[in-house]
């Protein structure tokens, strides 16, 4: 699976962006998407998931630092995972990144190091 991030900008606080992540690979509906960020002189973190769980729903889960001014969403018809940030902050200013893992992981989808594929990063810089 190859991934490519886009929609990074310079934003003002309090204003919205919208970041897409385009998926290469003919079974992305059995992916877990997922949206990290780096911030500078920071550790990467989570920010948002979807994942297909056994009941063949997807579900999104956030950050307490985000829930309620993002919202994860998917196309599998079109393979992309999009990240609509409202609100913003300026700590909200990182490399913002896409990761897939197969669905069905146990393991818990803030997990960085169970994503197997990763986008290459784009930028958002919230200004105060």
């Amino acid at each position: 699976v190859q991934l490519q991030a886009s929609g990074g900008g310079l934003v003002q606080a309090g204003g919205s962006l919208r970041l897409s992540c385009a998926a290469s690979g003919r079974t992305f509906n059995k992916y877990d998407m997922g949206w990290f960020r780096q911030a500078p002189g920071k550790e990467r973190e989570f920010v948002a998931t979807t994942t297909w769980r056994s009941d063949r729903l997807y579900y999104a889960d956030y950050a307490d630092s985000v829930k309620g001014r993002f919202t994860i969403s998917r196309d599998n018809a079109k393979n992309t995972v999009s990240l609509q940030m409202n609100s913003l902050k300026p700590e909200d200013t990182a490399v913002y990144y896409c990761a897939a893992r197969s669905a069905l992981n146990p393991t818990h989808v803030n997990d960085e190091s169970t994503y197997d594929y990763w986008g290459q990063g784009t930028l958002v810089t919230v200004s105060s």
